[in-house]
């Protein structure tokens, strides 16, 4: 599993992403006023179907019509043996359930087309029938839903109306939440009304793609999501090479990465092909994917005709005025930035050195002169981004996470070697106990440990490190650092601790 979303931005309520708020509000709307009422109905009915008879007339039919598709794809014979263990375990509710996600099945058999007049069972079906209809709900998400096995002819306003349902309240509210995330800057950059019509072509772009890649087979798809696919794809395509900050999670890995935009793009697009090659797992990997491309593709159309501003952050409208310092910051990041747009490193490097002499404790700027000085790795520029970017506030663990990629970073590439200070040893050792990075604490203790002189805020750190190595039960580690406890904080009580232990 995949994803990354940026970091780049925070709305303002100052000028609110009111049409993204609405696209969010119509879908939960549609779910908690028809789609989740439908669903306790039909679960409420289940069970007086259960008692109707109805199944004993009814679901063998329903058997032999998913054994006739069995042969279509292995989910659809994975179906069948689950419908058959229900059917023997007389489980008939849920085979009720699972009927209705049979639309196909379920209109013919109300048709009279599956149990037919002068069958010797159509006058008693008829009969349990006639209770049993006025009590179901009418089909909602499946009459608004889109079906493979059906033409772009049949029902084509379910092309749209498809990406306003979801499958479970999971399913809503994940994908609200990056509707969220990429919309609200889209929205500030092309203005409500622009972004609402390339959102529905988005969801067009999605659903059409989706049922050409799935035509002719059983089921049918729902969701927003392609429409939110395409909504990322505008994301990168506007940002073009400018960096941004993304939080990406792969399988079970998760970190932080300043990235050009564009970059993505391929990224997202081979992921959703090759879920899909993979086999989908219930998901529909090509409406993601027609979703990027037209998302993409739009974007592309768009700004080729007009101009956009990409927002570099939201600041409320009526900002306060600049200081001359600020300016001049404001000005060295820009260039900056134009520079490593246009891969000139080298004087990108010069220019985010001048930004930080102005911002010496800002991550937006650090951040990206160490991304760009890791290009110069003997340079003087690397050692004092990365000695600054390491000496950043310990302010909240994402901050600790942050520090401790870029310290590996640092480690990694530095020429001829890294250059720790005693300053920024004493810095990291208590962020590295707080992430419980107990082997990289340990090996920067080490070397304040072994240094020529005593720092003195090293017996605080090393009582530190020492607590948390006990905290988390690492006796036989925190039992290693004792003679330096004795010689450097005697009266403390880990000291006196570990000294009974020692006995």
């Amino acid at each position: 599993m995949f994803f990354a979303i940026p970091l780049a931005n925070k709305p303002t309520w100052h000028a609110p992403p009111w049409m993204t708020v609405l696209i969010i509000v119509i879908n939960m709307l549609v779910y908690w006023g028809w789609q989740a009422p439908e669903e306790r109905a039909v679960e409420r009915n289940a069970e007086r179907y259960a008692r109707s008879g109805l199944a004993e007339l009814e679901m063998p039919h329903y058997l032999r019509h998913l054994e006739g598709k069995a042969g279509q794809s292995p989910d659809e014979k994975t179906h069948l043996e689950m419908a058959q263990a229900m059917w023997k375990s007389r489980e008939h509710a849920l085979l009720y359930q699972d009927m209705w996600q049979e639309p196909g099945f379920r209109e013919a058999l109300l048709a009279g087309q599956v149990i037919r007049e002068g069958d010797p069972q159509h006058a008693e079906w008829q009969r349990l029938r006639a209770r049993m209809t006025p009590s179901e709900p009418r089909p909602f998400t499946l009459r608004w839903s889109q079906y493979f096995d059906r033409g772009f002819a049949d029902r084509p306003e379910t092309l749209l109306t498809a990406t306003f349902l979801h499958a479970s309240v999971d399913h809503l509210l994940g994908n609200m939440v990056f509707l969220f995330l990429f919309g609200f800057t889209l929205e500030m950059a092309l203005g409500p009304w622009m972004y609402l019509l390339l959102y529905l072509l988005c969801g067009l772009g999605a659903s059409a793609v989706s049922l050409w890649s799935h035509a002719g087979t059983p089921g049918y798809g729902l969701g927003a999501s392609g429409a939110i696919a395409g909504l990322m794809a505008m994301y990168v395509v506007m940002y073009k090479l400018r960096r941004i900050q993304f939080f990406y999670l792969l399988f079970f890995y998760f970190n932080y990465a300043r990235w050009p935009a564009l970059v993505m793009l391929p990224v997202y697009m081979a992921h959703e092909l090759l879920q899909q090659w993979l086999g989908g797992q219930g998901v529909d990997y090509m409406a993601h994917f027609g979703g990027l491309l037209s998302g993409a593709l739009l974007m592309g159309a768009l700004m080729a005709v007009k101009t956009l501003d990409a927002p570099a952050n939201l600041m409320p409208a009526a900002a306060a005025p600049q200081s001359d310092d600020e300016a001049q910051a404001q000005a060295s990041i820009q260039r900056a930035q134009r520079l490593t747009d246009e891969l000139d490193y080298a004087a990108a490097n010069q220019a985010w050195n001048r930004a930080a002499r102005l911002r010496p404790r800002d991550p937006q700027v650090l951040e990206p002169w160490f991304e760009v000085a890791q290009h110069f790795p003997d340079s003087e520029g690397f050692h004092a981004a990365a000695k600054l970017l390491l000496t950043l506030p310990d302010t909240d663990h994402a901050a600790r996470k942050r520090t401790h990629a870029h310290f590996h970073t640092y480690l990694k590439l530095a020429k001829p070697g890294p250059r720790l200070s005693a300053n920024t040893l004493v810095h990291l050792v208590p962020v590295f106990v707080k992430l419980h990075a107990w082997d990289d604490a340990q090996r920067l203790a080490g070397l304040l440990h072994r240094s020529t002189s005593v720092h003195p805020k090293w017996p605080d750190t090393l009582t530190l490190l020492v607590n948390g190595l006990t905290q988390s039960n690492q006796w036989e580690a925190a039992m290693g650092w004792l003679p330096a406890l004795q010689a450097h904080a005697p009266a403390a009580p880990v000291t006196q601790l570990l000294a009974q232990q020692q006995k």
